[in-house]
């Protein structure tokens, strides 16, 4: 047997049960090497992110620039986050100053979000270094790997 089965059938020869267990290895399950992939962009991410910006925070900030005005349920959609998560995130960023809330002019009862100057300048600040981050996450492959990982996450994203 080789490591990248992922499973098979054992006999277990307990004298009082005859059963078949499936073999099951940790180490080449898909959710486990994407946490593991997770867990060194994240590392890579706190190591090089200016601002005191989180992860969550960041995407925020980017996506919401790149879309602006946002509801908050919209831009949680948008970011992938949950409705607890993008209240928090909004929170935060607001409370720094870089994203503020106004009425939408369609439905007074709706908050829309939008970044301040400030935030705008924390946006281009940013920017190069998430560039950087995300080649750095990325070194250890080739440049058609990297194209074709992303592809792939994309597919199952």
């Amino acid at each position: 047997m080789t490591r990248s089965e992922p499973s098979n059938e054992v006999q277990d020869d307990d004298a009082t049960t005859k059963r078949v267990r499936r073999r099951y290895v940790l180490d080449t399950q898909a959710g486990f090497l994407l946490r593991k992939a997770q867990q060194r962009h994240l590392s890579i991410f706190t190591a090089h992110m200016g601002e005191g910006l989180t992860a969550q925070q960041f995407a925020a900030l980017v996506k919401l620039a790149e879309v602006e005005p946002s509801s908050q349920n919209s831009l949680g959609r948008q970011t992938a986050m949950d409705n607890s998560t993008i209240n928090g995130v909004v929170r935060r960023l607001t409370q720094r100053g870089l994203i503020e809330k106004f009425p939408s002019e369609e439905d007074h009862r709706l908050h829309m979000l939008r970044l301040t100057p400030e935030g705008w300048r924390v946006h281009d600040r940013v920017l190069p270094l998430a560039t950087e981050i995300t080649r750095l996450t990325l070194a250890p492959l080739t440049r058609s790997e990297q194209t074709t990982l992303q592809r792939l996450l994309r597919k199952i994203g």
